[in-house]
């Protein structure tokens, strides 16, 4: 795992993945939700589609679009288990231990809260 400011600056390097900003049905959705619930869905989608040690579909569990979460897993590379190898050195073949899936929730509600938006969220 990676500490959040060298993670967010390679990523910030990245065209395809700085090029993720949450449009304004997701922004919407976050201000009305709260960070807290919308982090509420990110734990369930991280224990359903990303901690199991195998996943049938591996690289296509997460859509580009329909939830907030889901756009920010794809911009910081919590999306499948070859990029959270690739980007966060989490190996794949394993459950994700709880500590990791914690990991991965901050790294989700940092984008979230300060870089998917372009501002901060009060909730």
């Amino acid at each position: 795992m990676r500490d959040l400011p060298t993670l967010f600056t390679a990523l910030g390097a990245s065209r395809f993945r700085s090029s993720f900003k949450l449009n304004v049905k997701d922004q919407a959705y976050l201000q009305a939700k709260g960070l807290p619930l919308v982090l509420d869905h990110a734990r369930d989608f991280i224990a359903k589609r990303l901690a199991p040690a195998s996943l049938p579909n591996d690289g296509k569990q997460t859509p580009f679009r329909g939830h907030p979460v889901f756009v920010a897993q794809h911009a910081t590379a919590c999306c499948c288990r070859g990029c959270l190898q690739k980007w966060h050195q989490i190996p794949p073949g394993r459950a994700l231990n709880p500590q990791e899936q914690d990991y991965i929730l901050t790294v989700l509600a940092h984008w979230l809260q300060y870089i998917g938006s372009n501002r901060p969220i009060d909730h």
